[in-house]
C-alpha cells in the first residue's frame, strides 16, 4: 500500500524521496527491517497472549535431556512469523503481481491448516491434532492452486536468449547493445532448471510429447503433479525439522535467503544475460516477500533460540515449508531443493528409513530394529549425548554449506 502511495506522490508531485519505492533493493531493505521490528517488538506481546490462553506445549517423555523443562512453553508462535511477513508485504509489494498473490495465498492457506492442527491439539485435548489425511488434502489443494496458476496465468512467462549466431550478428552490428535485446519475446513455458548440467533447462512437456506432440496441451497436468509433490514434501520436511529450539527457523532463513538471490538474478535481465540463466519477468518482486520472510524468521529466533520462550508449532512449520516450495517452483529452481533443503531432506529420510526398517525387521525377525537411536535425525544426535544448541549450530553450518553449493550452480554446469 505504501508502494502505491509513494508511486502516486512521485507521479503527481515529484515528492522528494518517493522515487526510492520504485527500487526493489530499497523496498526489500525496508521489508526486512519492518519485519524484524514487528517480530521482536510485538512478538513478546503475542507470547504473553499465548501464555494467558494457556497455549502451552504438551511434552511426551521421550527420554531426551532437557525435554521435561520445556513443558508449558507457548506454542502456535508461527503467528509471529506470519504477521511479521504479511504486514511488510502488504505495505511494500506490488499486490497485483501474480507471484506475490500466490505467496500471500500460500501463507494464509498453510498457516490456517497449521493453526487448525495446533488448535485441536491444545483446545480439544487431542494430541494427534488434525488428521493426517486432512493435512495432505490441504497440501494437495495448495499444489493444485499453485500449479494451475503458474501454468495458465498470463503474468507468468519466461524470456530465453536468442540463438548464439543471432546474438553474434547483433553484437557485431552494435557492440554496446543492451542485454535486453539479446533475449527473445516473452512466452509461456513449462521449462525449469536442472543443476550441474550444461544444457540446464528441462521442459516438463517432454514427459508427454515423447508419446505424441499432440499431448503438449496436457503438460499442465504433469506440472501440477510436480507442484503437489514438492509442496507436500517440503512442508512435511519443515514440520519434521521443527523439533529443537531454533533449528527450523534458522535453517529456513538460510534456505529462503538463498532463494532470494535466485529470484533477484532471475528477475534482472542484466544478471540473467551475464550468468546465462533463464530470465523470468516480474519474478524479482518476490524479493520483497523473501526479505520480509527472512526478517520474520530471524526475529522469531530472538525468542525461539535456546532456551526457547515460544515454539512455532504447525502454524509456523507448515507455512515455512509451503512458502519455500512455492518460491522454488516460481523461480524454477525446484530441482535444487534436494541440495538447498538438504536438512529437510535428511530429516524426512531419517523418519522414512527408520519406520520402514523397523517394520521390515519386525516382519522378518519377529522384533523391530532401528537404524537411528531415534528419528527425526536431530533426536538421534540428542540421544547420542549432543546438546541441542550444538546440534542446531552444526545443522546451520551444514545449511550454509548447502546454500553456497546451490548458489554456485548458477555458473558450474
Amino acid at each position: 500500500m505504501l508502494y502505491y502511495l509513494f508511486e502516486y506522490l512521485e507521479q503527481q508531485f515529484q515528492f522528494p524521496g518517493a522515487s526510492l519505492f520504485g527500487f526493489i533493493t530499497f523496498r526489500a531493505a525496508m521489508a526486512i527491517i519492518l519485519s524484524l521490528l514487528i517480530s521482536t517488538i510485538f512478538g513478546k506481546r503475542i507470547i504473553r497472549f499465548l501464555q494467558k490462553q494457556q497455549v502451552g506445549e504438551t511434552i511426551r517423555d521421550l527420554g531426551l535431556e532437557g525435554q521435561v523443562e520445556k513443558a508449558g512453553t507457548p506454542t502456535m508462535g508461527g503467528i509471529i512469523i506470519i504477521l511479521a511477513t504479511l504486514i511488510p508485504v502488504l505495505l511494500l509489494a506490488k499486490l497485483e503481481n501474480i507471484y506475490i498473490i500466490l505467496l500471500l495465498v500460500t501463507t494464509v492457506w498453510m498457516g490456517t491448516i497449521g493453526f487448525i492442527d495446533d488448535y485441536i491439539k491444545k483446545f480439544k485435548n487431542d494430541k494427534d491434532g488434525l488428521k493426517g489425511k486432512f493435512k495432505v488434502l490441504g497440501q494437495v489443494g495448495l499444489g493444485v492452486i499453485v500449479g494451475v496458476t503458474l501454468y495458465f496465468s498470463d503474468g507468468v512467462t519466461i524470456k530465453e536468449k536468442l540463438p548464439i549466431e543471432e546474438q553474434k550478428v547483433l553484437l557485431a552490428e552494435n557492440p554496446d547493445l543492451p542485454a535486453a535485446k539479446l533475449f527473445d519475446k516473452e512466452e509461456k513455458s513449462t521449462k525449469t532448471t536442472i543443476p550441474f548440467v550444461k544444457g540446464n533447462e528441462f521442459d516438463y512437456a517432454v514427459l508427454v510429447t515423447w508419446i505424441s506432440p499432440k499431448l503438449e496441451k496436457y503438460a499442465w497436468i504433469i506440472f501440477v503433479l510436480v507442484s503437489i509433490f514438492i509442496i507436500t514434501a517440503v512442508s512435511n520436511g519443515a514440520n519434521l525439522t521443527d523439533g529443537i529450539d531454533g533449528l527450523a527457523a534458522g535453517s529456513s532463513a538460510i534456505i529462503v535467503l538463498t532463494l532470494g538471490i535466485f529470484a533477484w538474478v532471475s528477475g534482472n535481465i542484466i544478471f540473467s544475460e551475464y550468468l546465462d540463466i533463464m530470465y523470468i519477468p516480474r519474478v524479482e518482486e518476490i524479493t520483497i516477500y523473501i526479505a520480509a520472510f527472512v526478517g520474520a524468521l530471524i526475529g522469531f529466533l530472538w525468542y525461539n533460540a535456546y532456551p526457547a520462550q515460544v515454539f512455532m508449532g504447525d502454524t509456523g512449520s507448515l507455512t515455512i515449508g509451503g512458502v519455500i516450495a512455492v518460491i522454488a517452483i516460481a523461480v524454477r529452481k525446484e530441482w535444487l531443493i534436494p541440495v538447498m533443503c538438504g536438512i529437510f531432506l535428511a530429516e524426512n529420510l531419517s523418519v522414512v528409513l527408520q519406520v520402514s526398517y523397523f517394520k521390515y525387521t519386525r516382519k522378518k525377525y519377529g522384533e523391530g530394529r532401528r537404524i537411528f537411536k531415534m528419528s527425526p535425525l536431530h533426536h538421534h544426535y540428542q540421544k547420542s549425548g549432543y546438546h541441542e544448541s550444538k546440534i542446531v549450530t552444526r545443522f546451520w553450518i551444514i545449511g550454509i554449506l548447502l546454500a553456497i553449493i546451490s548458489i554456485v550452480t548458477l555458473k558450474i554446469r
